[in-house]
């Protein structure tokens, strides 16, 4: 099928070999997904950050939880602090495929950072790598003082399953009364098992991600205890379910026009309105999934500057 393409867009496709990602095999995907971005993030610039790896206490019961924390050079006051969870279809992703992102956060705004390894399905699925997420978002919270994080301006940040799994964490904050989160950023997030959209229906092509990948992923978190677009199927596996969003954290939801996450975002984001919930939505023409991931195009520079100014604004930032 034909889309129409930013033109930007469409001519740095033509460069990459392949961008026909599939999880079918998790695995392989993990190893290819890697090596596309080791094509688009090469020599990242880590200057100004200090970079630390740490071991957090996981979930009671499971094994403890990896954390990468991005602080400012020099740091010496209390800034705002940023839970990162990383996309990948809740298959694929690590502490190194966003990398680049963490650094620019914390660069560019002057924050600390903390991304969590959650554990990947299927080896683990829901809910493990949620409460991975929820230990993290707790971590942070108990330590902020030590991280110079500010409690009261932590935001939950991600972006595909790391959109879906940062709007779960903050239902499942509300839900248990955890740590407070003073705003979600969920970039294209993915939050919907049933995939009956229409942008879901018609997308089963496109780069990056399409239905095949969604059908998938969802099989993949929810594991042999739930079925996709069963009845019983949790809202904190798949947020999109829940029916009171009230109580929730202000939100930022990204979507891209030739993604077939984009309706389910675009619901979602409707919904947080309608229950009272302080919401900004923006739709990018001519963009497909991961498509920010060609940073050099118009549309992925207004797509940042966007980025950088909600999380500003959100986090009450000076600019």
């Amino acid at each position: 099928m034909g889309y129409n393409y930013d033109a930007e867009l469409a001519t740095l496709l033509e460069f990459l070999p392949d961008t026909s990602l599939t999880i079918s095999n998790p695995v392989q995907a993990r190893a290819e997904f890697l090596q596309l971005l080791s094509l688009l993030t090469a020599d990242l610039d880590t200057s100004g950050v200090v970079i630390e790896d740490r071991m957090i206490a996981g979930p009671a019961g499971a094994p403890d939880v990896p954390v990468r924390v991005y602080t400012p050079e020099g740091l010496n006051a209390t800034v705002p602090g940023i839970l990162h969870i990383h996309g990948g279809g809740f298959v694929i992703g690590n502490l190194d495929g966003e990398q680049g992102t963490c650094l620019a956060l914390s660069r560019g705004l002057g924050v600390v950072v903390v991304s969590v390894d959650y554990r990947l399905a299927p080896e683990t699925p829901y809910p493990g790598p949620l409460e991975d997420c929820y230990a993290a978002l707790e971590w942070t919270s108990t330590h902020s003082a030590q991280l110079h994080i500010d409690p009261a301006r932590l935001a939950v940040f991600g972006l595909s399953a790391g959109g879906g799994l940062s709007a779960a964490t903050a239902l499942l904050a509300r839900d248990r009364g955890g740590p407070p989160i003073c705003f979600q950023y969920l970039g294209i997030p993915e939050l919907d098992d049933r995939l009956q959209t229409p942008s879901m229906q018609r997308f089963v092509d496109t780069p990056m991600w399409n239905r095949p990948n969604a059908e998938l992923s969802w099989d993949f978190y929810l594991g042999e205890q739930y079925q996709r677009g069963a009845d019983d199927v949790p809202y904190h596996a798949a947020p999109a379910r829940a029916e009171d969003l009230s109580g929730l954290p202000p939100a930022y939801v990204s979507t891209m026009e030739f993604d077939p996450l984009r309706d389910e975002g675009i619901t979602y984001a409707l919904r947080l309105l309608q229950a009272g919930v302080a919401t900004e939505l923006h739709s990018f023409p001519g963009t497909f999934h991961g498509s920010t991931l060609f940073a050099t195009a118009e549309i992925s520079r207004r797509e940042t500057a966007e980025m950088f100014a909600v999380l500003r604004r959100a986090l009450r930032i000076n600019p």
